[in-house]
């Protein structure tokens, strides 16, 4: 597929910034990509992610070939051009543990309405060293509550690109792999009550451990 088809669709400043990414990620940390073909063309969808680098939003963005929404802690939200940048490309600012933000809530209702795709990190926040975490309530929450197609999707080794330690180390490939689509009906279960948004997400983030990384191909 070519990730580049769909640029007449996203907004200006999004689309700068979109291959800006895909031009820093192809020169310095290009790893193996699969599964783009699970990526929908059409329609609103959640994408789901494991979380252990800054780098991870603007990898997995580069690749879905479409205007996508993101969210981003409140405190980023500071007089200057972060703040510009972010309401310019449509991040949704965010409390820590977006499920109970009713503002971040309404604004993924409001993108998915539009037709956009959401990213999500069902971990809450970023792992220390790629070890899967477990996840937090609030991605089953605003997926049970949309009702749409969760991609779920697994990055690799992006905590050594670019740790906790704030440390750039330009050339370690990072791969990314995209899954099927997981329906409502696979990750819902409403008979589970008080603890169905949990569950949701815990079948959520069982897809993303299972996805696997293909080898690096060194040419």
């Amino acid at each position: 597929m070519n990730r580049r088809y769909q640029h007449a669709s996203m907004d200006w400043l999004y689309g700068l910034g979109h291959y800006i990414v895909i031009g820093i990620y192809d020169a310095a940390f290009r790893g193996e990509i699969i599964g783009l073909e699970n990526i929908p063309r059409t329609g609103p969808f959640l994408v789901a992610a494991n979380h252990a680098s800054h780098l991870d939003p603007p990898f997995i963005g580069a690749q879905v070939p479409r205007q996508i929404a993101f969210f981003a802690r409140k405190t980023l939200w500071k007089p200057g051009f972060a703040t510009w940048w972010m309401n310019g490309i449509g991040c949704i600012p965010v409390d820590r543990d977006g499920g109970s933000d009713v503002s971040a809530i309404k604004r993924v209702l409001q993108s998915l309405h539009a037709g956009k795709a959401v990213v999500l990190f069902p971990e809450g926040t970023r792992s220390p060293d790629g070890v899967l975490q477990p996840p937090k309530a609030g991605v089953g929450l605003i997926a049970c509550k949309t009702q749409v197609p969760v991609l779920p999707v697994r990055i690799f080794n992006s905590h050594v690109a670019f740790g906790r330690d704030g440390e750039i180390r330009f050339g370690t490939p990072v791969s990314i792999t995209f899954g099927p689509l997981i329906q409502p009906a696979d990750y819902d279960d409403p008979s589970a009550r008080k603890e169905r948004y949990q569950r949701a997400s815990e079948k959520i983030m069982s897809v993303i451990a299972a996805l696997k990384e293909r080898p690096v191909t060194v040419v």
